[in-house]
């Protein structure tokens, strides 16, 4: 039994406790610690300096704030109290299941009956001094209309919370997961609206918003929140517009893939609308800077005749460089779905741009620089453009005012050249087409502007939705009717093909016209089909191929750019995109037997005392 009879009341000077609600403590504390030195390296220390990286920010800081309260318990004249034991049952209970999804123990050190007392022993609240400041959810009234969205700015947590409430409330329609982690140890979490969540589906097309890229350039990730909870509402109340969209496209949503960065720009608060604080990653690097540079290798091959401009590997003298992993969660998503369209949201304009974004000549800074693709790319750009009020007003006295004579939209390189972007790379390395929109001037605006930021994007944001239903889409497949796998659909006069996905279907986006389209795949003879797609078509047109085999390759660059897709040395087939990042690998310490956690490398600087308590197993 531990005693307190001799002890005095001390100053807490513990970094992790420093906002509780009260100032002094006692040692030994309740689990016989005798000193800060000693808490501090202690493994039930360093977890609740690390639980809200550990369980990507549900649950905190309360649980940090439940953990002082026994590591560093409250002192007043001399005497410790116990935090009250309801507090702790009410957090278990909505804790445990973020414990369980990590494949954790729950920490003995925070056991309900043992260290914690009833109201009526006079216990405290750890909690009471910060209820109205810490990132939980406000208690809204249960009769609010299933419309309701909340316009406010949203820490990591309330974004987390926000989608899986979202997805729990339209469960046969969506789902969260996670490509990856930040740097940090934060997950990338997407939300995803399809009839089978989860999976592919033959011929429905995959759509992705991605948001937040550079971290202070927030209204992206903001309206992509609402644009989760506004698809749920309106699926459930029938809008046959809404329902008819996610009946026929698989829908996936990634609010912030920079939230460290943004919880940089967050200290700054809103109305800050610096250019530098927060837009890069907790590396110091600007992920729109950091894919890898392929479209100077699509210049190099643009002059050769029968080269492809698309499907360009990964050079190797990419990765001897620094590759955020956030950028390689990208990769390895982009690899794992086959995406046909997607945009990127950023902020500190108002226009939507189009690849390519890095000039044909490296010395011009601002060079119209087109794609092959370049009458598609303009369309989808319009798209978007058109259907927002403000991009499309002819008043040049305004935000993206530069932009009027354009029609809101401009070539990439043509505005400005840089290298490393994420829409060049996925144009030239994947099937699909990416758009960058700048959905403001202000990057980090006030709360009450973004009622108003939303209804201008609304429309907008799901007109560009429904263009990954433009041109054709289709099935490959043999004379028995196995779908065939990475064949090739090529369109005369455009040099860049798509590829057919693991089913044998594939999309391939195309404006109004008439087309030669060939498909063709290693081992099997070309079949070539003229296509007319009218003005007015606003679904894809069904083109399906059937293949038949032949004895030798007439191709040998087809060949070649089969067998060599994807460059040989390959680290993304090696990479965790779920793996701790920051934190380096642990060295022994766990039993044997069994593979150790991957956040068991956040305690390999003990020696002794690891915290087998965590495991289990154990």
């Amino acid at each position: 039994m531990i005693s307190f009879t001799q002890a005095k009341c001390v100053d807490i000077a513990l970094s992790s406790c420093t906002d509780v609600a009260y100032t002094q403590t006692m040692y030994p504390n309740f689990l016989d610690q005798k000193s800060r030195e000693v808490i501090e390296y202690s493994s039930e220390y360093i977890l609740i300096s690390v639980l809200h990286n550990l369980l990507q920010g549900e649950c905190n800081p309360d649980l940090r704030l439940l953990g002082c309260s026994v590591l560093a318990p409250q002192c007043e004249k001399d005497k410790v109290i116990k935090p009250c034991r309801h507090v702790c049952e009410n957090l278990k209970k909505n804790c445990l299941p973020a414990f369980d999804a990590i494949d954790m123990a729950w920490p003995y050190f925070l056991d309900c009956d043992r260290f914690f007392a009833g109201e009526e022993e006079g216990c405290f609240d750890p909690l009471a001094k910060l209820r109205g400041e810490v990132d939980v959810e406000e208690d809204l009234p249960s009769d609010l209309p299933a419309t309701f969205i909340q316009f406010k700015h949203h820490s990591y947590s309330q974004m987390v919370s926000t989608l899986k409430k979202t997805a729990s409330k339209c469960s046969h329609i969506a789902t969260t997961y996670s490509i990856g982690r930040s740097f940090e140890g934060k997950d990338l979490f997407v939300i995803e609206f399809s009839t089978k969540p989860g999976h592919h589906e033959l011929l429905k097309p995959e759509f992705k918003y991605i948001g937040n890229m550079h971290g202070n350039e927030v209204v992206g990730k903001e309206l992509l929140i609402y644009l989760a909870q506004y698809l749920c509402s309106e699926y459930l109340l029938g809008n046959p517009r809404i329902q008819t969209l996610i009946n026929n496209t698989r829908i996936h949503l990634l609010p912030s893939l920079n939230p460290d960065g943004y919880e940089l720009a967050a200290e700054e608060g809103a109305g800050y609308n610096g250019w530098v604080i927060g837009r890069q990653t907790a590396q110091n690097l600007d992920l729109n800077r950091n894919f890898p540079d392929l479209t100077s290798e699509a210049y190099r091959r643009a002059g050769i005749r029968g080269a492809r401009l698309d499907h360009i590997p990964i050079p190797q003298s990419y990765w001897w460089g620094k590759v955020a992993p956030e950028t390689k969660a990208v990769m390895k998503w982009l690899r794992s779905i086959p995406f046909v369209l997607s945009a990127s949201l950023h902020g500190g304009e108002l226009v939507v741009t189009y690849p390519y974004d890095y000039s044909r000549h490296p010395m011009e800074e601002k060079m119209f620089s087109p794609t092959p693709d370049e009458k598609m790319f303009k369309m989808l750009a319009k798209a978007y453009a058109d259907a927002h009020p403000v991009i499309s007003d002819r008043s040049e006295l305004r935000c993206g005012g530069n932009f009027v004579k354009r029609g809101g939209i401009i070539n990439g390189a043509e505005w400005y050249s840089f290298t490393g972007g994420m829409a060049d790379f996925n144009y030239l390395h994947t099937n699909c087409f990416e758009v960058t929109v700048e959905v403001g001037c202000e990057k980090f605006p006030l709360e009450e502007e973004l009622f108003t930021i939303w209804h201008e994007n609304r429309d907008a944001l799901l007109n560009y939705m429904e263009m990954v239903h433009r041109g054709i889409k289709g099935i490959v497949s043999d004379k028995f009717g196995n779908p065939i796998k990475n064949a090739r659909i090529s369109v005369r006069g455009i040099q860049h093909d798509v590829t057919t996905a693991a089913d044998g279907d594939y999309w391939r986006l195309l404006p109004p016209g008439t087309y030669i389209i060939s498909a063709q795949a290693a081992g099997y003879s070309r079949v070539m089909k003229r296509v007319t797609l009218p003005a007015k078509m606003k679904r894809a047109g069904r083109v399906d191929f059937v293949l038949r085999p032949v004895e030798a390759w007439p191709n040998k660059l087809l060949r070649r750019s089969m067998e060599d897709m994807y460059d040989p040395y390959d680290p993304l087939e090696l990479f965790d995109p779920h793996a701790q990042h920051g934190q380096p690998e642990a060295r022994g310490g766990s039993p044997p037997g069994r593979e150790k956690p991957w956040w068991w490398s956040y305690f390999s600087s003990l020696d002794l005392h690891k915290p087998l308590w965590l495991l289990k197993q154990h």
